[in-house]
């Protein structure tokens, strides 16, 4: 059976970069779908949930939880810092623990290490 993965993010068009200036939302956009792309491509089915930073994001999460079983869900650095957005990681992270308790969770440190941090909790079906 093919194990599925839930990658939440914060879409990147509406992301602070301000402490990574480095970055832009076309390089995040970038890495987030090559990194989607080598989970897919090492037997894992993928999906994708960028939320906004409003009142609609945790709507947003509950649906993709609620839609299908997941046995890894990854959070994205984004949600994490910076700490103006901790009530959302707490909302988030509250959420996946109701809503898929049995899923592993893990976190990416950067756009591209999603697949290990997946990796480093389940391997593909």
């Amino acid at each position: 059976m093919t194990k599925r993965v839930l990658a939440i993010g914060i879409e990147p068009g509406v992301a602070d970069y301000s402490t990574f200036p480095q970055l832009t939302p076309d390089l995040v956009r970038n890495y987030i779908e090559a990194q989607l792309l080598r989970l897919r491509d090492r037997g894992f089915e993928v999906t994708s949930c960028l939320i906004d930073l409003d009142a609609a994001a945790e709507a947003g999460v509950a649906a993709a939880l609620r839609e299908e079983r997941f046995e890894c869900i990854v959070i994205g650095a984004g949600l994490r810092e910076p700490k103006e957005r901790l009530l959302l990681f707490e909302k988030v992270l509250n959420l996946v623990h109701r809503l898929a308790p049995e899923a592993a969770i893990c976190f990416n440190s950067t756009p591209a290490d999603t697949a290990e941090a997946v990796q480093r909790w389940i391997e593909p079906g």
